[in-house]
């Protein structure tokens, strides 16, 4: 028997979950379903530490061990609980490599129920590019995955990934072969990079780090400069201003850090390594910035068992199609508003790039997701959600836009002072790209009703007059009104043309 779904699930999608045992933690993560663009359902990690000690003994640490399989217990009883279809239990480092690993993982696949897949180096460094196709827009760089055991490293370009490689600089395993020298951490993570086939590779290239010990680190930096935007996929890092705040990682010291709070204790003790490992990215392979990614090994093992067609679809396009289907009053008008916009741009000669074709549609789902807040709050309420969603491929600047056109439709103000502090992240060719989508948002909604099977019925005319008339058809000639003109007058100051309003 199926049992009913909240309304804010998507009907018909079939929970599936992984299961990733990692060096340092062990974590479950579910998603809603097995899509383009994952959302995540349930997700716990417990820091089983299971790579602690293994550059000395070779071995698994009991402790740890045990540690790992109450873990998998649970997480086997809270998969069946969220009625999980597919479920993906992966090892990596650790297990693979330490002498007492086959008996470790014959336990974990007791505990867990379903057969453990034992990923290579090569694995690792295949799935972490696959998480990253998964979050990004035909991404190009140098990837990076830094775990407790290894740290994978591959060239990727859109789908196609190169030169993967694996090197013993986990957290985890750094530290243990230094024993806790941090200087001599270095000179291992410096001698391994500067020597690995993609060293002198990055120049002019984004590094996509994926890995929580770098996702802390950016945290870190992230709290420490202010940063309007606490999101941390796409947040990006310039080299040229990250040796000081390195530095002061590798010192060793992460309590006295100013913003430490904004880590967990239990992470904090790898910071430093994170550091080290990634002053020796900078040095030897050499990219121009550093990019976070949330998405990883996880996602990328999804990613890859996608069928060829889902796999070409946008993510981020996808996800904002989830959310109008969730949350707006209508998706058929939302996707309406891709035409209507896209016809109005054209007329009036409002020139786009690819990308901004890809935030304006975007924008169309998402331009009524606010609707249920009170009138007074909608447009804060709605710039919140888009702006902190879990949106994959758009990054914080196209996050901005989207959350400001909400932003503008709602309340219709062109007062740049007072703009949220998230405006700061877009420049001013796409901040007045939001405010004319939100002011053309303004004057449809008040024509629809928000509800579709009109707006294909609308047209632009050229007028003798001067400027283009918006013509509805004499069958609607009652739609037209002192507030729909209001509206079409505002939107006209920011196309700079005549702008008038008929029924024929």
């Amino acid at each position: 028997m199926n049992e009913p779904l909240g309304q804010g699930r998507l009907i018909g999608r079939k929970p599936v979950g992984v299961v990733d045992i990692g060096s340092n933690s062990v974590r479950l993560v579910i998603y809603e379903g097995h899509s383009r663009a994952l959302t995540v359902l349930f997700n716990e990690k417990i820091l089983s530490g299971l790579g602690k000690g293994l550059a000395q003994t070779n071995r698994l640490d009991q402790g740890a061990i045990d540690s790992a399989l109450a873990a998998l217990r649970r997480f086997r009883k809270l998969a069946d609980q969220a009625r999980v279809g597919d479920l993906y239990p992966l090892a990596t480092a650790a297990s693979r490599e330490a002498t007492n690993g086959p008996e470790f993982l014959d336990a974990a696949e007791r505990a867990i129920g379903r057969p453990v897949a034992i990923l290579s180096g090569a694995d690792e460094a295949r799935y972490a590019a696959e998480g990253v196709m998964s979050g990004f827009h035909q991404p190009n760089g140098i990837v990076g995955d830094l775990g407790g055991g290894s740290l994978e490293l591959g060239r990727i370009e859109g789908e196609v990934l190169s030169g993967g490689l694996t090197m013993p600089l986990g957290g985890l395993r750094l530290m243990d072969a230094a024993q806790g020298d941090l200087k001599r951490a270095q000179q291992i993570a410096d001698s391994h990079v500067e020597a690995c086939a993609l060293a002198g590779a990055g120049g002019g290239l984004p590094f996509i780090a994926v890995g929580g010990t770098w996702r802390n680190l950016a945290k870190l930096h992230m709290q420490q400069t202010a940063y309007p935007l606490h999101v941390m996929h796409g947040y990006t890092m310039q080299v040229d201003k990250l040796d000081k705040f390195l530095d002061s990682l590798m010192r060793g010291e992460p309590e006295k850090l100013p913003g430490i709070e904004a880590v967990s204790k239990s992470r904090r003790s790898l910071l430093a390594v994170g550091a080290i490992t990634l002053k020796s990215i900078i040095r030897y392979i050499g990219p121009s910035e550093i990019v976070v990614s949330a998405l990883g090994v996880r996602e990328g093992y999804l990613h890859s068992l996608l069928p060829a067609a889902e796999r070409a679809k946008d993510p981020l396009i996808e996800a904002a199609r989830e959310l109008a289907v969730l949350r707006s009053r209508s998706p058929d008008h939302a996707e309406e508003l891709i035409g209507w916009t896209s016809r109005t741009f054209e007329v009036l000669g409002v020139e786009e790039n690819g990308e901004e074709v890809r935030l304006r549609t975007a924008a169309c789902l998402l331009a009524d997701i606010g609707w249920r807040a009170h009138p007074d709050y909608r447009g804060l309420q709605s710039l919140s959600i888009i702006a902190h969603a879990a949106f994959p491929a758009v990054d914080h600047r196209g996050r901005a836009y989207l959350g400001l056109t909400n932003y503008f439709r709602h309340e219709g103000t062109m007062n740049q002072a007072q703009l949220p502090d998230l405006e700061s992240l877009v420049d001013e060719r796409l901040l007045q790209r939001a405010r004319l989508l939100g002011s053309l948002f303004r004057v449809t909604y008040l024509l629809t009703a928000s509800m579709p099977g009109l707006l294909d019925r609308f047209r632009w005319a050229q007028d003798p007059r001067g400027g283009f008339t918006l013509v509805l058809p004499s069958d609607l000639e009652n739609l037209i009104g002192e507030r729909p003109e209001g509206r079409l007058q505002q939107f006209a100051k920011l196309v700079g043309q005549p702008l008038r309003m008929e029924a024929r």
